[in-house]
């Protein structure tokens, strides 16, 4: 049995994201750094102690993209759970990291997308040509549950 101390007690952590929509496209950052280097995903981040999610949301968006959106409402939870030796003199099995993203959904109020903090490039993509597009885990599917949620928004 492991004893709480002998845990990595730095695992779980929160973090949040955003879709965010404007005229039939889907706001999305090409990942800059680590093990998604290349891929397609939303804008988010950490959440900061003492912040709101939604309003992490809404301040990873800016931070990463340069755009102002509007948080309407809240999609799920998505969990990012990497096991292996993943970091180096990691046994493999162990957690390598696991965060729990708070997925929101919204719309664009202003600017234009521009590539910083995580982000190597950023852009409105057309939602009919998200399959071009290499893509973390389970962004596709988050986006089409946003994108009906949004419309039953009105």
């Amino acid at each position: 049995m492991t004893l709480p101390s002998e845990r990595n007690t730095g695992w779980p952590r929160l973090a949040a994201s955003a879709a965010i929509f404007r005229d039939g496209q889907i706001l999305l950052g090409e990942r800059g750094k680590g093990a998604m280097a290349g891929l397609w995903s939303l804008p988010g981040g950490h959440v900061e102690p003492g912040e709101l999610a939604r309003d992490a949301a809404r301040r990873e968006v800016r931070e990463e993209t340069g755009v102002e959106a509007r948080i309407l409402g809240l999609v799920d939870l998505h969990e990012v759970i990497e096991r292996g030796a993943s970091l180096p003199g990691q046994p493999s099995g162990d957690v390598a990291w696991h965060y729990v993203i708070a997925v929101h959904f919204g719309i664009w109020i202003a600017g234009q997308p521009m590539p910083a903090d995580d982000c190597r490039a950023t852009r409105f993509v057309a939602l009919s040509d998200l399959g071009n597009l290499p893509m973390t885990h389970g962004a596709l599917a988050l986006i089409e549950r946003a994108q009906a949620l949004l419309q039953r928004h009105g």
